[in-house]
């Protein structure tokens, strides 16, 4: 059974970083594409990153292309989220997963990530 475990959410002001991490088991984490999800109050759950399970092909949304790098270390089937020149925008719930996956695996607890202008 897969399980997905996040944590580094708190809150910032704007133009703040936050570094998020997803620890994964059950899974062959090191053959498995990445994703960083986050849902903000009233929204659906949006894709905001990939990556492959080699760390090479790696994907953003428009929305956080340039502010947010998102990582994986293997040895520890982990994967990050490095969030900088955050906005308030950004407030929303960050979850992982594995997109490649059917079905999707359930989602974790997820981490709120709060913004402050």
């Amino acid at each position: 059974q897969v399980q997905l475990v996040e944590s580094g959410g708190g809150l910032v002001q704007a133009g703040g970083s936050l570094r998020l991490s997803c620890a994964a088991s059950g899974l062959s984490f090191s053959i498995t594409a990445m994703g960083w999800y986050r849902q903000a109050p009233g929204k659906q759950r949006e894709l905001v990153a990939t990556i492959s399970g080699g760390g090479i092909i790696i994907n953003y949304a428009d929305s956080v292309k340039g502010r947010f790098i998102i990582s994986r270390d293997n040895a520890k089937n982990t994967v990050y989220l490095q969030m900088n020149s955050l906005k308030p925008e950004d407030t929303a719930v960050y979850y992982c997963n594995a997109p490649s996956r059917r079905p999707l695996p359930a989602w974790g607890q997820g981490t709120q990530v709060t913004v402050s202008s």
